[in-house]
């Protein structure tokens, strides 16, 4: 699994988790909540994370690609000084 999906991922998990938190939090009493609809809307939201992460990318997986291109360039210059 490449660096995008994993952080897409981390990034859905996070939101569901919140998601629940804040729908079990609106109830008074454990017994008032509403669990298909604390499942059902976490469930929606991680969707929706995994979609807007497509749709609009990660940074913190593109600063590995950055990291990556900076560690080609380093290696190209010493390959050139030595060659």
């Amino acid at each position: 699994m490449n660096k995008f999906w994993k952080s897409a991922l981390m990034r859905a998990i996070r939101t569901i988790a919140q998601t629940a938190i804040a729908s079990i939090g609106t109830s008074a009493v454990l017994e008032a909540v509403d669990w298909r609809f604390v499942v059902s809307a976490s469930l929606l939201a991680g969707l929706l994370s995994v979609l807007t992460s497509i749709a609009t990318g990660l940074p913190e997986a593109e600063e590995d690609v950055a990291f990556d291109d900076e560690i080609e360039d380093v290696v190209r210059e010493d390959i050139e000084v030595k060659g």
